[in-house]
């Protein structure tokens, strides 16, 4: 597939989130529809099911509580949708994907003319941690189906209380559901609209917070209906204080699917993999100097879940791989020897859009696109200021 470089929207600080949502929409419309008229889970699942009596109390159970617990990410939700010029129940589908799909009568897929195996296997990741005296190193493939190539942005956004985050986005989401960092600024106070200025309160710089993300199979008894999207917590996540303040919001959120989420401080050399589940259930590993691979499956919490074959394959795999540098994660996130099962791969059904190299000692987070072993960065971001200074690396033509 053709490679195109990843764009970046440097926005902010807006009036209101409704604002920040809109001119994201604005910015990315053709590249939100495109996604959209391409996404066979949107196309012959998750819209034929919506149009169903039986899917309406469970779409209306997912905007309730989620517009209820995170009113301002639904309000950059729904700006989104405006500015794209797209109806606001493909976004609602799009970003609750996971929420719904496990809730599709078992006849929606059966009875479309499309090859179900385009949206029967779940969105895959790796990631790869390690905190040793002599590096500390969070490096993550973002996995998705072949639908998202070319669909995927970067939202760069200052908020009006000062703070910064940069985010991976998937065309039409909301930041992020794969990667992001932000940095707290200087202002300590919640901004008030009601306010034409307010001078910021200086106080000691919190060195950043960064997350990954990967997905996770839990049985269908393990799903709740209708509970927080996956979506709204990560998005919450880039406007996390501190990665106790990250644990905390993760915690507090009565989750619908369970997820796994790295957390990551900057400041005090801390990594951390947080494996969550449905009714309040979190499992929480702090990474040492062993390394730790994490795919997509459930590895420290006691969860009745779902067999993925590729998810194994890619453990065994990583296991026997060396990872004592930072170029030795990078090769082994770029490792295709399995022909069924590669670690990073390329289609039919799973692309690797990018890998993400954060360096917690050089304080830096990288974005490669391409198999990482040949280290075509697109962009490197400062983590070390408030300013989230970025370079981007022209390799393209």
């Amino acid at each position: 597939m053709g490679e195109k470089m990843l764009e970046m929207l440097e926005i902010g600080p807006c009036d209101n989130p409704y604002q920040m949502g809109f001119l994201t929409g604005q910015r990315f419309s053709k590249k939100i529809r495109s996604r959209l008229s391409s996404d066979l889970v949107l196309q012959n699942q998750l819209l034929p099911f919506a149009k169903t009596p039986e899917s309406q109390a469970l779409i209306k159970a997912l905007t309730i509580n989620n517009q209820k617990k995170f009113p301002k990410y639904w309000d950059e939700l729904l700006g989104t949708a405006e500015g794209s010029g797209v109806p606001v129940l493909y976004m609602i589908l799009i970003n609750f994907r996971k929420e719904i799909l496990p809730f599709l009568p078992k006849s929606t897929a059966a009875n479309s003319n499309a090859d179900t195996s385009l949206y029967n296997t779940p969105d895959d990741c790796s990631d790869v941690l390690v905190v040793s005296d002599s590096m500390a190193i969070a490096a993550h493939n973002e996995d998705a189906n072949v639908a998202l190539v070319g669909h995927t942005y970067i939202i760069k956004a200052t908020l009006p209380n000062g703070l910064s985050f940069v985010g991976y986005t998937y065309a039409g989401e909301l930041p992020s559901c794969a990667f992001g960092f932000n940095s707290n600024g200087l202002s300590t106070e919640e901004w008030n609209p009601s306010s034409h200025y307010r001078a910021p309160r200086l106080r000691p710089h919190t060195l950043d917070t960064a997350f990954t993300l990967n997905s996770v199979p839990p049985s269908e008894a393990e799903i709740v209906a209708g509970g927080i999207g996956r979506n709204f917590i990560s998005r919450d996540l880039l406007e996390a204080t501190s990665i106790d303040d990250a644990l905390s919001k993760i915690q507090s959120s009565e989750v619908s699917v369970g997820h796994s989420y790295n957390l990551i401080n900057i400041g005090t050399r801390r990594i951390l993999n947080v494996e969550t589940a449905s009714r309040n259930r979190v499992s929480v590993h702090e990474v040492g100097a062993t390394p730790f691979f994490h795919a997509n499956m459930y590895l420290h919490l006691q969860v009745e879940q779902v067999d993925d074959d590729n998810s194994k394959s890619r453990q065994e795999r990583a296991a026997v791989l060396p990872k004592r540098s930072k170029d030795d994660f990078l090769s082994l996130l770029g490792d295709t020897d399995h022909d069924r099962y590669p670690i990073y791969m390329t289609g039919p059904t799973l692309y690797t859009l990018c890998t993400a190299m954060i360096d917690l000692d050089d304080k830096t987070l990288s974005i490669i696109e391409g198999n990482p072993k040949n280290g075509k960065v697109a962009y490197i971001f400062s983590m070390s200021s408030k300013e989230l200074s970025h370079r981007k690396i022209n390799q393209y033509h």
